[in-house]
Protein backbone atom coordinates (compact mmCIF):
# COMPACT_ATOMS: atom_id res chain seq x y z
CA UNK A 1 0.00 0.00 0.00
CA UNK A 2 2.89 2.37 0.86
CA UNK A 3 4.28 1.92 -2.64
CA UNK A 4 1.06 3.03 -4.28
CA UNK A 5 0.75 6.11 -2.07
CA UNK A 6 4.06 7.25 -3.58
CA UNK A 7 2.55 6.96 -7.07
CA UNK A 8 -0.64 8.72 -5.97
CA UNK A 9 1.53 11.53 -4.62
CA UNK A 10 3.17 11.88 -8.04
CA UNK A 11 -0.25 11.98 -9.70
CA UNK A 12 -1.50 14.58 -7.21
CA UNK A 13 1.41 16.88 -8.07
CA UNK A 14 0.45 16.90 -11.76
CA UNK A 15 -3.22 17.50 -10.98
CA UNK A 16 -2.44 20.46 -8.71
CA UNK A 17 0.03 21.85 -11.26
CA UNK A 18 -2.86 22.21 -13.73
CA UNK A 19 -4.31 24.91 -11.45
CA UNK A 20 -1.28 27.09 -12.22
CA UNK A 21 0.03 27.08 -8.64
CA UNK A 22 3.83 27.60 -8.30
CA UNK A 23 5.76 24.35 -8.72
CA UNK A 24 7.90 24.76 -5.58
CA UNK A 25 4.85 25.05 -3.33
CA UNK A 26 3.00 22.26 -5.16
CA UNK A 27 5.88 19.88 -4.49
CA UNK A 28 6.29 20.74 -0.83
CA UNK A 29 2.57 21.15 -0.09
CA UNK A 30 1.59 17.84 -1.71
CA UNK A 31 4.42 16.03 0.08
CA UNK A 32 3.40 17.43 3.50
CA UNK A 33 -0.26 16.60 2.88
CA UNK A 34 0.53 12.98 2.00
CA UNK A 35 3.00 12.70 4.89
CA UNK A 36 0.29 13.91 7.32
CA UNK A 37 -2.19 11.35 5.98
CA UNK A 38 0.49 8.65 6.12
CA UNK A 39 1.32 9.46 9.75
CA UNK A 40 -2.38 9.36 10.71
CA UNK A 41 -2.80 5.89 9.17
CA UNK A 42 0.60 4.70 10.44
CA UNK A 43 1.99 4.03 6.96
CA UNK A 44 4.64 6.78 7.03
CA UNK A 45 7.52 7.18 9.48
CA UNK A 46 7.74 10.83 10.59
CA UNK A 47 11.50 10.33 11.17
CA UNK A 48 12.01 10.88 7.44
CA UNK A 49 11.01 14.53 7.92
CA UNK A 50 13.71 14.92 10.57
CA UNK A 51 16.28 14.66 7.79
CA UNK A 52 14.93 17.80 6.09
CA UNK A 53 16.99 20.39 8.09
CA UNK A 54 20.22 18.55 7.30
CA UNK A 55 19.26 18.34 3.62
CA UNK A 56 18.53 22.08 3.48
CA UNK A 57 21.78 22.87 5.30
CA UNK A 58 23.59 20.75 2.71
CA UNK A 59 21.98 22.78 -0.10
CA UNK A 60 23.05 26.04 1.55
CA UNK A 61 26.66 24.80 1.82
CA UNK A 62 26.85 23.25 -1.64
CA UNK A 63 29.81 24.85 -3.42
CA UNK A 64 28.63 23.79 -6.89
CA UNK A 65 25.20 25.36 -6.51
CA UNK A 66 26.84 28.67 -5.62
CA UNK A 67 27.68 28.92 -9.32
CA UNK A 68 24.00 29.21 -10.25
CA UNK A 69 23.36 32.86 -9.22
CA UNK A 70 26.69 33.91 -10.75
CA UNK A 71 25.94 32.26 -14.11
CA UNK A 72 22.44 33.75 -14.04
CA UNK A 73 23.92 37.21 -13.32
CA UNK A 74 26.37 36.77 -16.20
CA UNK A 75 23.58 35.86 -18.64
CA UNK A 76 21.21 38.61 -17.56
CA UNK A 77 23.96 41.24 -17.68
CA UNK A 78 25.02 40.19 -21.21
CA UNK A 79 21.38 40.35 -22.28
CA UNK A 80 20.86 43.84 -20.80
CA UNK A 81 24.12 45.04 -22.35
CA UNK A 82 22.68 44.08 -25.78
CA UNK A 83 25.59 41.75 -26.49
CA UNK A 84 23.25 39.40 -28.39
CA UNK A 85 21.97 42.25 -30.54
CA UNK A 86 25.51 43.27 -31.51
CA UNK A 87 26.57 39.66 -32.11
CA UNK A 88 23.60 39.08 -34.41
CA UNK A 89 24.39 42.25 -36.33
CA UNK A 90 28.05 41.30 -36.75
CA UNK A 91 27.46 37.68 -37.80
CA UNK A 92 24.50 38.63 -40.02
CA UNK A 93 26.80 41.04 -41.86
CA UNK A 94 29.42 38.32 -42.18
CA UNK A 95 27.03 35.79 -43.76
CA UNK A 96 24.54 38.30 -45.15
CA UNK A 97 25.48 37.80 -48.79
CA UNK A 98 24.61 34.08 -48.69
CA UNK A 99 21.23 32.43 -49.12
CA UNK A 100 20.20 31.42 -45.62
CA UNK A 101 22.89 33.72 -44.23
CA UNK A 102 20.58 35.27 -41.67
CA UNK A 103 19.47 31.82 -40.53
CA UNK A 104 23.11 30.80 -40.12
CA UNK A 105 23.74 33.99 -38.13
CA UNK A 106 20.76 33.31 -35.84
CA UNK A 107 21.95 29.76 -35.16
CA UNK A 108 25.54 30.85 -34.40
CA UNK A 109 24.39 33.68 -32.14
CA UNK A 110 21.98 31.26 -30.43
CA UNK A 111 24.94 28.96 -29.77
CA UNK A 112 26.99 31.81 -28.29
CA UNK A 113 24.04 33.05 -26.24
CA UNK A 114 23.48 29.50 -25.00
CA UNK A 115 27.08 29.39 -23.85
CA UNK A 116 26.70 32.71 -22.04
CA UNK A 117 23.19 32.51 -20.53
CA UNK A 118 22.34 28.81 -20.38
CA UNK A 119 18.66 29.74 -19.92
CA UNK A 120 16.31 28.49 -22.65
CA UNK A 121 13.56 31.07 -22.07
CA UNK A 122 15.95 34.03 -22.08
CA UNK A 123 17.62 32.95 -25.33
CA UNK A 124 14.38 32.19 -27.22
CA UNK A 125 12.74 35.46 -26.14
CA UNK A 126 15.86 37.52 -26.89
CA UNK A 127 16.37 35.93 -30.33
CA UNK A 128 12.65 36.18 -31.08
CA UNK A 129 12.57 39.89 -30.34
CA UNK A 130 15.80 40.69 -32.17
CA UNK A 131 15.95 38.37 -35.17
CA UNK A 132 12.38 37.34 -36.11
CA UNK A 133 11.34 40.80 -37.42
CA UNK A 134 14.60 40.98 -39.39
CA UNK A 135 14.11 37.51 -40.92
CA UNK A 136 10.51 38.28 -41.91
CA UNK A 137 11.61 41.63 -43.39
CA UNK A 138 14.11 39.71 -45.57
CA UNK A 139 11.26 37.48 -46.88
CA UNK A 140 12.22 34.36 -44.95
CA UNK A 141 9.60 31.63 -44.75
CA UNK A 142 7.88 32.24 -41.36
CA UNK A 143 7.98 28.54 -40.42
CA UNK A 144 11.72 28.21 -41.08
CA UNK A 145 12.41 31.49 -39.24
CA UNK A 146 10.44 30.35 -36.17
CA UNK A 147 11.97 26.87 -36.19
CA UNK A 148 15.49 28.28 -36.41
CA UNK A 149 14.91 30.63 -33.46
CA UNK A 150 13.33 27.93 -31.25
CA UNK A 151 16.10 25.43 -32.04
CA UNK A 152 18.87 27.97 -31.45
CA UNK A 153 17.28 28.94 -28.14
CA UNK A 154 17.17 25.39 -26.79
CA UNK A 155 20.93 25.01 -27.30
CA UNK A 156 21.15 26.55 -23.82
CA UNK A 157 20.32 23.06 -22.52
CA UNK A 158 23.46 21.42 -23.84
CA UNK A 159 26.13 23.99 -24.80
CA UNK A 160 28.43 24.54 -21.79
CA UNK A 161 28.71 26.46 -19.55
CA UNK A 162 24.99 25.76 -19.05
CA UNK A 163 22.97 26.17 -15.86
CA UNK A 164 21.18 22.94 -16.80
CA UNK A 165 24.49 21.07 -16.75
CA UNK A 166 25.55 22.72 -13.47
CA UNK A 167 22.36 21.52 -11.76
CA UNK A 168 22.47 18.11 -13.46
CA UNK A 169 26.13 17.71 -12.51
CA UNK A 170 25.37 18.25 -8.84
CA UNK A 171 22.38 15.88 -8.80
CA UNK A 172 24.08 13.12 -10.82
CA UNK A 173 27.19 13.38 -8.64
CA UNK A 174 25.05 12.67 -5.57
CA UNK A 175 23.17 9.88 -7.37
CA UNK A 176 26.46 8.30 -8.51
CA UNK A 177 27.87 8.27 -4.98
CA UNK A 178 24.62 6.79 -3.63
CA UNK A 179 24.67 4.10 -6.35
CA UNK A 180 28.24 3.11 -5.46
CA UNK A 181 27.38 2.93 -1.76
CA UNK A 182 24.39 0.70 -2.63
CA UNK A 183 26.81 -1.57 -4.50
CA UNK A 184 29.08 -1.79 -1.44
CA UNK A 185 31.76 0.60 -2.77
CA UNK A 186 32.71 2.72 0.25
CA UNK A 187 35.36 4.81 -1.53
CA UNK A 188 33.13 6.13 -4.29
CA UNK A 189 34.39 7.90 -7.39
CA UNK A 190 33.01 11.36 -8.09
CA UNK A 191 31.58 13.10 -11.13
CA UNK A 192 32.06 16.85 -11.48
CA UNK A 193 30.30 19.57 -13.42
CA UNK A 194 33.49 19.81 -15.50
CA UNK A 195 32.96 16.17 -16.59
CA UNK A 196 29.48 17.03 -17.86
CA UNK A 197 30.74 20.19 -19.57
CA UNK A 198 33.38 18.16 -21.40
CA UNK A 199 30.87 15.42 -22.20
CA UNK A 200 28.38 17.92 -23.64
CA UNK A 201 30.86 19.66 -25.91
CA UNK A 202 30.93 17.19 -28.83
CA UNK A 203 27.17 16.43 -28.84
CA UNK A 204 26.40 20.15 -28.50
CA UNK A 205 28.68 21.19 -31.35
CA UNK A 206 27.39 18.21 -33.36
CA UNK A 207 23.86 19.51 -32.98
CA UNK A 208 24.92 22.98 -34.12
CA UNK A 209 26.66 21.44 -37.16
CA UNK A 210 23.54 19.43 -38.09
CA UNK A 211 21.29 22.48 -37.60
CA UNK A 212 23.54 24.57 -39.85
CA UNK A 213 23.66 21.79 -42.45
CA UNK A 214 19.87 21.68 -42.54
CA UNK A 215 19.66 25.47 -42.99
CA UNK A 216 22.28 25.49 -45.77
CA UNK A 217 20.70 22.54 -47.63
CA UNK A 218 17.19 24.03 -47.33
CA UNK A 219 18.42 27.40 -48.62
CA UNK A 220 20.06 25.64 -51.57
CA UNK A 221 17.03 23.47 -52.43
CA UNK A 222 14.46 26.22 -51.82
CA UNK A 223 16.03 29.63 -52.56
CA UNK A 224 12.75 31.52 -52.03
CA UNK A 225 12.41 30.26 -48.44
CA UNK A 226 15.64 31.93 -47.30
CA UNK A 227 16.67 34.46 -49.94
CA UNK A 228 19.93 36.39 -49.92
CA UNK A 229 19.72 40.21 -49.82
CA UNK A 230 19.68 41.81 -53.27
CA UNK A 231 22.79 43.84 -52.57
CA UNK A 232 25.37 43.76 -49.79
CA UNK A 233 27.80 46.65 -49.50
CA UNK A 234 30.82 46.14 -47.23
CA UNK A 235 32.63 49.26 -46.21
CA UNK A 236 36.36 49.54 -45.64
CA UNK A 237 37.49 48.00 -42.36
CA UNK A 238 34.58 45.53 -42.38
CA UNK A 239 36.49 42.46 -41.17
CA UNK A 240 38.43 44.20 -38.37
CA UNK A 241 35.14 45.64 -37.11
CA UNK A 242 33.50 42.19 -37.14
CA UNK A 243 36.50 40.65 -35.36
CA UNK A 244 36.38 43.38 -32.73
CA UNK A 245 32.66 42.79 -32.14
CA UNK A 246 33.15 39.04 -31.71
CA UNK A 247 36.40 39.07 -29.71
CA UNK A 248 35.16 40.16 -26.28
CA UNK A 249 32.16 37.82 -25.86
CA UNK A 250 34.11 34.88 -27.32
CA UNK A 251 37.01 35.54 -24.97
CA UNK A 252 34.63 35.64 -22.02
CA UNK A 253 32.95 32.35 -22.97
CA UNK A 254 36.22 30.54 -23.67
CA UNK A 255 37.83 31.80 -20.47
CA UNK A 256 34.91 30.56 -18.36
CA UNK A 257 34.62 27.21 -20.13
CA UNK A 258 38.36 26.67 -20.51
CA UNK A 259 39.12 27.37 -16.85
CA UNK A 260 36.57 24.74 -15.75
CA UNK A 261 37.51 22.05 -18.26
CA UNK A 262 41.22 22.71 -17.78
CA UNK A 263 40.91 22.20 -14.03
CA UNK A 264 42.12 25.74 -13.35
CA UNK A 265 38.94 26.80 -11.57
CA UNK A 266 35.84 25.32 -9.99
CA UNK A 267 32.47 26.09 -11.65
CA UNK A 268 31.80 28.66 -8.91
CA UNK A 269 35.14 30.42 -9.44
CA UNK A 270 34.69 30.40 -13.21
CA UNK A 271 31.15 31.74 -12.84
CA UNK A 272 32.50 34.61 -10.73
CA UNK A 273 35.00 35.40 -13.49
CA UNK A 274 32.15 35.29 -16.02
CA UNK A 275 29.96 37.63 -13.95
CA UNK A 276 32.84 40.10 -13.55
CA UNK A 277 33.62 39.87 -17.26
CA UNK A 278 29.97 40.57 -18.15
CA UNK A 279 30.05 43.73 -16.00
CA UNK A 280 33.27 44.80 -17.73
CA UNK A 281 31.76 44.23 -21.21
CA UNK A 282 28.68 46.24 -20.26
CA UNK A 283 30.98 49.03 -19.04
CA UNK A 284 32.95 49.02 -22.31
CA UNK A 285 29.72 49.26 -24.30
CA UNK A 286 28.56 52.14 -22.08
CA UNK A 287 25.52 50.09 -21.06
CA UNK A 288 26.42 49.93 -17.37
CA UNK A 289 24.47 52.23 -15.07
CA UNK A 290 23.01 52.05 -11.58
CA UNK A 291 19.43 51.38 -12.84
CA UNK A 292 20.74 48.65 -15.16
CA UNK A 293 22.74 47.04 -12.34
CA UNK A 294 19.69 47.15 -10.05
CA UNK A 295 17.51 45.54 -12.72
CA UNK A 296 20.07 42.81 -13.38
CA UNK A 297 20.44 42.06 -9.67
CA UNK A 298 16.66 41.95 -9.19
CA UNK A 299 16.24 39.54 -12.11
CA UNK A 300 19.13 37.41 -10.87
CA UNK A 301 17.62 37.26 -7.38
CA UNK A 302 14.21 36.35 -8.80
CA UNK A 303 15.53 33.53 -11.01
CA UNK A 304 17.89 32.19 -8.32
CA UNK A 305 15.13 32.23 -5.70
CA UNK A 306 12.88 30.27 -8.05
CA UNK A 307 15.59 27.64 -8.62
CA UNK A 308 16.32 27.16 -4.92
CA UNK A 309 12.65 27.19 -3.85
CA UNK A 310 12.04 24.39 -6.35
CA UNK A 311 15.10 22.56 -4.99
CA UNK A 312 13.76 22.83 -1.43
CA UNK A 313 10.30 21.63 -2.51
CA UNK A 314 11.85 18.77 -4.49
CA UNK A 315 13.99 17.76 -1.49
CA UNK A 316 10.90 17.50 0.73
CA UNK A 317 9.02 15.63 -2.01
CA UNK A 318 11.93 13.19 -2.39
CA UNK A 319 12.05 12.47 1.35
CA UNK A 320 8.33 11.70 1.54
CA UNK A 321 8.51 9.65 -1.68
CA UNK A 322 11.24 7.50 -0.12
CA UNK A 323 9.26 7.32 3.13
CA UNK A 324 6.45 5.66 1.19
CA UNK A 325 9.04 3.24 -0.28
CA UNK A 326 8.51 4.72 -3.73
CA UNK A 327 12.17 4.18 -4.61
CA UNK A 328 11.77 0.43 -4.04
CA UNK A 329 8.74 0.43 -6.35
CA UNK A 330 10.76 2.20 -9.06
CA UNK A 331 13.62 -0.33 -8.63
CA UNK A 332 11.16 -3.22 -9.07
CA UNK A 333 9.54 -1.57 -12.08
CA UNK A 334 12.81 -0.82 -13.88
CA UNK A 335 14.33 -4.22 -13.03
CA UNK A 336 11.33 -6.07 -14.49
CA UNK A 337 11.44 -4.26 -17.83
CA UNK A 338 12.61 -6.28 -20.85
CA UNK A 339 16.00 -5.36 -22.28
CA UNK A 340 17.86 -4.97 -18.98
CA UNK A 341 19.57 -1.64 -18.43
CA UNK A 342 18.88 -0.51 -22.00
CA UNK A 343 15.16 -1.16 -21.58
CA UNK A 344 15.22 0.72 -18.26
CA UNK A 345 17.12 3.61 -19.85
CA UNK A 346 14.65 3.81 -22.76
CA UNK A 347 11.68 3.82 -20.37
CA UNK A 348 13.19 6.57 -18.19
CA UNK A 349 14.05 8.68 -21.26
CA UNK A 350 10.47 8.30 -22.53
CA UNK A 351 9.01 9.35 -19.17
CA UNK A 352 11.35 12.36 -18.94
CA UNK A 353 10.46 13.37 -22.50
CA UNK A 354 6.75 13.38 -21.60
CA UNK A 355 7.40 15.18 -18.29
CA UNK A 356 9.26 17.86 -20.26
CA UNK A 357 5.87 18.95 -21.66
CA UNK A 358 4.58 19.99 -18.24
CA UNK A 359 7.67 20.49 -16.05
CA UNK A 360 10.73 22.70 -16.56
CA UNK A 361 14.21 21.15 -16.54
CA UNK A 362 14.74 22.36 -12.96
CA UNK A 363 11.80 20.35 -11.58
CA UNK A 364 12.77 17.25 -13.57
CA UNK A 365 16.40 17.54 -12.47
CA UNK A 366 15.55 17.89 -8.79
CA UNK A 367 12.53 15.56 -8.59
CA UNK A 368 12.99 12.75 -11.12
CA UNK A 369 16.79 12.37 -11.48
CA UNK A 370 17.45 11.73 -7.73
CA UNK A 371 14.86 8.93 -7.85
CA UNK A 372 15.84 7.13 -11.07
CA UNK A 373 19.52 8.17 -11.23
CA UNK A 374 20.91 5.83 -8.53
CA UNK A 375 18.93 2.91 -9.96
CA UNK A 376 20.21 3.38 -13.50
CA UNK A 377 23.78 3.99 -12.30
CA UNK A 378 23.65 0.81 -10.19
CA UNK A 379 22.88 -1.05 -13.43
CA UNK A 380 26.27 0.07 -14.78
CA UNK A 381 25.26 3.08 -16.89
CA UNK A 382 27.97 5.73 -17.28
CA UNK A 383 27.03 8.87 -15.27
CA UNK A 384 28.37 11.34 -17.87
CA UNK A 385 26.48 9.59 -20.67
CA UNK A 386 23.32 9.55 -18.54
CA UNK A 387 23.60 13.28 -17.85
CA UNK A 388 24.09 14.22 -21.52
CA UNK A 389 21.25 11.93 -22.63
CA UNK A 390 18.93 13.59 -20.11
CA UNK A 391 19.95 17.10 -21.22
CA UNK A 392 19.39 16.41 -24.93
CA UNK A 393 16.18 14.51 -24.22
CA UNK A 394 14.72 17.47 -22.33
CA UNK A 395 15.96 19.80 -25.06
CA UNK A 396 13.91 17.74 -27.54
CA UNK A 397 10.77 17.81 -25.41
CA UNK A 398 11.06 21.60 -25.07
CA UNK A 399 10.83 21.81 -28.89
CA UNK A 400 8.01 19.30 -29.41
CA UNK A 401 4.44 20.49 -30.13
CA UNK A 402 1.98 21.10 -28.67
CA UNK A 403 3.45 21.70 -25.19
CA UNK A 404 7.14 22.51 -25.78
CA UNK A 405 8.27 25.41 -23.60
CA UNK A 406 10.35 27.00 -26.38
CA UNK A 407 7.22 27.21 -28.55
CA UNK A 408 5.34 29.08 -25.81
CA UNK A 409 8.24 31.48 -25.30
CA UNK A 410 8.37 32.36 -29.01
CA UNK A 411 4.58 32.54 -29.31
CA UNK A 412 4.64 35.19 -26.57
CA UNK A 413 6.92 37.56 -28.52
CA UNK A 414 6.11 36.66 -32.15
CA UNK A 415 4.07 39.12 -34.29
CA UNK A 416 0.34 38.42 -34.57
CA UNK A 417 0.62 37.43 -38.24
CA UNK A 418 2.74 34.41 -37.20
CA UNK A 419 0.39 31.49 -36.54
CA UNK A 420 0.96 28.75 -33.97
CA UNK A 421 0.79 26.23 -36.82
CA UNK A 422 3.72 27.92 -38.54
CA UNK A 423 5.79 27.66 -35.35
CA UNK A 424 4.91 23.96 -34.98
CA UNK A 425 5.75 23.25 -38.65
CA UNK A 426 9.08 25.04 -38.37
CA UNK A 427 10.42 23.01 -35.44
CA UNK A 428 9.67 19.55 -36.89
CA UNK A 429 12.96 19.21 -38.87
CA UNK A 430 14.93 20.31 -35.81
CA UNK A 431 13.11 17.73 -33.64
CA UNK A 432 14.15 15.07 -36.16
CA UNK A 433 17.77 16.26 -35.85
CA UNK A 434 17.50 16.09 -32.02
CA UNK A 435 16.18 12.51 -32.20
CA UNK A 436 19.02 11.61 -34.57
CA UNK A 437 21.55 12.97 -32.06
CA UNK A 438 19.88 10.97 -29.25
CA UNK A 439 20.09 7.83 -31.40
CA UNK A 440 23.77 8.50 -32.17
CA UNK A 441 24.49 8.96 -28.46
CA UNK A 442 22.58 5.78 -27.61
CA UNK A 443 24.65 3.73 -30.09
CA UNK A 444 27.95 5.54 -29.46
CA UNK A 445 28.15 6.65 -25.81
CA UNK A 446 31.79 7.60 -26.55
CA UNK A 447 30.46 10.82 -28.11
CA UNK A 448 29.84 11.95 -24.52
CA UNK A 449 32.41 9.94 -22.58
CA UNK A 450 35.54 10.20 -24.75
CA UNK A 451 36.45 13.86 -24.20
CA UNK A 452 36.10 13.78 -20.36
CA UNK A 453 38.28 10.65 -20.26
CA UNK A 454 40.97 12.40 -22.31
CA UNK A 455 40.87 15.73 -20.44
CA UNK A 456 40.70 14.31 -16.92
CA UNK A 457 42.78 11.15 -17.41
CA UNK A 458 45.81 12.70 -15.66
CA UNK A 459 43.94 14.89 -13.18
Amino acid sequence: MDHYLALWMFAAVFIVLLTGYPVAFVLSGTALAFASVGIQFDVFDAAFLNALPNRLFGIMNNQTLMAVPLFVFMGVMLERAKIAEDLLGSIAELFGSLRGGLGIAVMLVGMLMAASTGIVGATVVTMGLISLPSMLKNNYDPSIACGTICASGTLGQIIPPSIVLVLLGDVISSAYQQAQLDMGIFSPETISVGDLFAGALLPGLGLVFMYLSYIIITAWLSPTSMPAPEKVIREKGFYPRIAKGLAAPLLLIFSVLGSIMGGLATPTEAAAVGATGAIFLAFLKKQLSLPTLQEVMQNTTRITSMVFMILIGATLFSLVFRGFEGDELIIELLSDLPGGKFGAMFFVMLIMFLLGFVLDFIEITFVVVPIVGPILLTMGIDPVWLGIMIAINLQTSFLTPPFGFALFYLRGVAPKEITTGQIYKGVIPFIAIQLLMLALLAFWPELATWLPSVIYSDI
